[in-house]
């Protein structure tokens, strides 16, 4: 892949090829039990510690012993998504994604990894980036012990910023014979960050958390035109207030479109269980 298509990808994390809105069908039921969970119980399970069959943190180890469950591990970020967006909303989408899909799939949710690569986030406060390099070890270590009771991996991704690492890791992984595997939360046209793609998730699985009398419109160029500047001097270097998009056009019903679009497109990800090259799913 070209460095503008590998950079265009990283900071695009919504916009991504092989869009699939195929469902899979039931996965086999294990002794921990199954997660039947729409989107408003995803809100209110991220919020509140409530018992829901399927989460991994919410089992034993004497209920996963010899039971070789599949899990989806959420994958996001601790960064500035502007004035009006938390810190932890690509965690959060990712979170809410991977349990919508543990509901048709079988599979357990394991605890959301919250930071990632978001180095171009860093002139923000809040942000907390660990980089590439740093990720890319967690996720392999991650996966290395994993998969020593566990049979088959999936990270569930919702930052851009860290494709690069997930890909890297889970190529080694399954370089190692390990089943091991990622998809994004994609939609297709979705805007670069904190605009109307993620304030439309947002107001739709976490609707208290949206700041909607402190949003603004940020830059809307073409992400292409705006790199350049943006290697030089990340986010900041082409918007003040940290938004890439127009979060003011965003609406809790567009929020529910493009959140379902992510699941089917994950669901049918995980069914096929087709990796690539670089260990995403097709």
């Amino acid at each position: 892949m070209a460095v503008r298509e590998t950079l265009v990808r990283a900071w695009q994390p919504w916009r991504t090829s092989n869009i699939s809105t195929r469902r899979s069908t039931k996965g086999k039921k294990n002794s921990v039990g199954r997660a039947t969970i729409g989107a408003r119980q995803v809100n209110s399970s991220y919020h509140r510690r409530v018992p829901v069959l399927g989460q991994l943190g919410n089992a034993t180890s004497g209920q996963l012993f010899s039971t070789s469950p599949s899990i989806l591990i959420p994958l996001g970020s601790t960064e500035q998504h502007g004035p009006h967006l938390p810190l932890d909303t690509d965690t959060r989408i990712a979170t809410a994604v991977a349990q919508a899909v543990a509901g048709p799939s079988g599979w357990l949710v394991a605890p959301a990894i919250a930071y990632g690569a978001s180095g171009e986030h860093q002139g923000f406060a809040g942000t907390i980036s660990i980089g590439t390099e740093a990720l890319t070890m967690l996720l392999v270590e991650y996966g290395r012990s994993a998969t020593c009771w566990a049979e088959r991996l999936a990270f569930v991704n919702g930052h851009g910023g860290n494709v690069d690492a997930v890909g890297r890791a889970v190529s080694r992984l399954r370089a190692e014979g390990r089943d091991v595997g990622w998809c994004p939360c994609a939609c297709a046209g979705g805007d670069a960050h904190a605009g109307h793609t993620e304030t439309s998730v947002l107001l739709h699985i976490s609707p208290d958390d949206v700041l909607t009398d402190r949003w603004l419109a940020g830059n809307g160029a073409p992400l292409p035109e705006l790199l350049p500047s943006m290697r030089r001097g990340g986010v900041g270097a082409v918007s003040p207030i940290g938004v890439l998009g127009d979060p003011t056009t965003a609406t809790a019903a567009e929020g529910r479109r493009i959140f379902a679009e992510m699941v089917d497109d994950c669901v049918g990800r995980v069914a096929r269980w087709t990796p690539g090259p670089d260990g995403m799913l097709t």
